[in-house]
C-alpha cells in the first residue's frame, strides 16, 4: 500500500497499517524537497499500475481534489483498538484512528478521517471527506455533509444536521441545525461566519 501525503498525519496512519499487518511501501508527496517520511522512501509521483493507496492529508478539501485525480484502487485503514459495530458501513479510503467507538447502523462516507478517540453514536450519516477530530463526540442521529470538520472536543447533541463543508471549532456545544458553509464556535454552538472554500 502507498499513502499520498507525507505528513505527521500520514504517520498516524502508517502506524494504523503496521497495526493492521499491512506493508507501506512508500509515502506519495507532491513536495520534491521529501525524500523520506517516517523512516519510509517518499516518491514524487504515482507509481503505476493499480498499487492500493490511502490519502494521507487531514485537508478536507486537498484530500477531495487528489481523490478525484487518482485512478489506483482505494483503501481503508482500520486500527484494531477502535470499536465499530458490525452494523456499521465505511466507504473506501476512510481512515479510523486507535480509541473511535462507532455504534449501530452509523453510515461513513469515501475518504472520511474518524480521529483519535472520537464517539459517533447510533444512526449517524457521515457524508465523504469530512473530518471528526479527536476527542468529540455526536450523539445518535447526527447528519454531517461532505467536507465538514468538527473540531476537537466539540460536542453535538441527537438528530443534529450539519451541513457540508462547515467549521465546527474545538470544544464547540452544537445543539441547533447547522447551515452549510459556516463556522461554529461556543457553548452553545453559535455561528460566526461563512467557510469560503
Amino acid at each position: 500500500m502507498y499513502l499520498f501525503g507525507a505528513s505527521g498525519h500520514g504517520k498516524v496512519i502508517a502506524d494504523i497499517a503496521a497495526a493492521n499487518d499491512i506493508k507501506i511501501k512508500a509515502f506519495i508527496d507532491q513536495d520534491i524537497s521529501k525524500n523520506e517520511c517516517y523512516g519510509f522512501p517518499v516518491l514524487n509521483h504515482l507509481p503505476e499500475g493499480k498499487e492500493r493507496l490511502v490519502i494521507s492529508i487531514g485537508n478536507n478539501l486537498t484530500r477531495k481534489k487528489i481523490a478525484e485525480q487518482v485512478k489506483n484502487e482505494i483503501g481503508t485503514l482500520i486500527h484494531p483498538k477502535s470499536i465499530i459495530s458490525d452494523s456499521v458501513k465505511i466507504e473506501e479510503g476512510t481512515v479510523i484512528m486507535g480509541g473511535v467507538v462507532t455504534n449501530a447502523d452509523t453510515a461513513i462516507g469515501k475518504h472520511c478521517i474518524i480521529n483519535t478517540n472520537a464517539s459517533v453514536d447510533h444512526d449517524c450519516v457521515i457524508e465523504d471527506f469530512v473530518h471528526i477530530s479527536p476527542n468529540s463526540a455526536l450523539a445518535g442521529g447526527v447528519t454531517v455533509g461532505e467536507g465538514s470538520q468538527i473540531g476537537i472536543g466539540a460536542s453535538v447533541i441527537q438528530g443534529i444536521k450539519i451541513g457540508k463543508w462547515c467549521v465546527i471549532g474545538a470544544g464547540a456545544v452544537v445543539i441547533s441545525d447547522i447551515p452549510d458553509y459556516s463556522v461554529v464556535v461556543g457553548n452553545p454552538g453559535r455561528i460566526i461566519k461563512k467557510n469560503i472554500i
